[in-house]
């Protein structure tokens, strides 16, 4: 037998969610016979597997030993470096800032240098994750960015802070602003671009047009030029709608590829440049909450941008080379 107390990022879950994460060498066909048959108990009583957890509650699992064997190795985290960019940190949040060339997640080729990694390092040496105090909870990310493209990551130090970030940014209560620099120039100072989005699993690549097709998705792009030159134009942008790859293959779509960017762009305009990445940032975040925010409200209204970009930066002093 073994039995949980369950504690504050615990609450709020159901029975049968909290218990795959806490015990995951239970399959889940099991998991419902034995709240079925009352193996699996709630503060001694019988539960359902929709029954919803608060802080305090105790969970029984009369069940064999092998499912709760899982041996602990070491904290794979901690070969990752703890260094970060933060931008700000609160009991709740922690907005860092990304570099390109850094993977958020694993996949099959990285598994150990990761953004996420980076962050459970930095928390744990600060005393703020203690994997060993935890049953089901993991300080989580909140947003991606790929890999070459770098900016503001959003990651949730507590259980409650993630649900309330998740549901914000389903319901577009958050707005995340872009700089990037395309070729050429665009028709307008500002403009909305719209099309259909079709996506590529295999190439995992995507195609904007403007024929709707019966598998595509509308995209919206809205864009302020901040500044042009000869050969370049840097850009504001926010993204109405959030798709895989959406900025970089809509700009390519509407005839001006980012700079750097050889996958939507051609390699013939950016040889030369020096720009290994595609010249694209999340620079800014602002909180923009339209209903109750519950432990995060005092966010709401705030703005938080990256100290320098280093394009912009590039643009603004005129130091991208010639194309050759």
């Amino acid at each position: 037998m073994k039995s949980f107390l369950i504690g504050k990022n615990d609450a709020g879950q159901r029975m049968d969610k909290f218990l795959s994460k806490a015990v995951p060498l239970l399959p889940p066909s099991l998991l419902y016979k034995s709240i079925r048959l009352k193996r699996i108990k709630l503060n001694r009583k019988r539960c359902e597997i929709s029954t919803r957890l608060t802080e305090g509650d105790i969970v029984e699992l009369y069940l064999n030993d092998e499912f709760f064997e899982e041996p602990k190795g070491p904290l794979v985290f901690l070969r990752a470096p703890a260094a970060l960019d933060v931008i700000y940190e609160d009991e709740n949040i922690l907005l860092v800032d990304k570099k390109p060339g850094l993977i958020v997640h694993e996949d099959d080729k990285e598994s150990v240098d990761t953004l996420i990694n980076r962050i459970l390092h930095y928390l744990y040496d600060k005393k703020e994750y203690d994997p060993d105090a935890e049953n089901s909870f993991v300080p989580a990310l909140c947003n991606r960015i790929d890999r070459n493209t770098g900016g503001i990551v959003i990651a949730a130090k507590n259980a409650a802070a993630l649900r309330v970030l998740n549901q914000k940014i389903k319901d577009r209560e958050l707005t995340k602003l872009y700089l990037c620099i395309v070729h050429g120039h665009m028709p307008q100072k500002e403009g909305l671009l719209t099309g259909y989005l079709v996506k590529d699993q295999e190439q995992n690549k995507v195609t904007v047009s403007a024929q709707k097709r019966p598998d595509s998705k509308t995209v919206l792009t809205q864009y302020k030029v901040l500044g042009e030159d000869e050969r370049f134009s840097l850009l504001e942008v926010d993204l109405l709608t959030g798709r895989t790859h959406q900025i970089r293959a809509h700009l390519a779509a509407a005839g001006h590829p980012l700079l750097g960017d050889t996958k939507y762009g051609f390699a013939r305009d950016n040889r030369g440049t020096g720009y290994k990445y595609q010249a694209l940032y999340s620079y800014r975040l602002i909180f923009r909450f339209k209903t109750d925010a519950g432990p995060l409200e005092y966010l709401n209204g705030k703005s938080f941008s990256v100290p320098s970009v280093w394009f912009q930066d590039d643009f603004e002093n005129g130091r991208i080379p010639q194309s050759r």
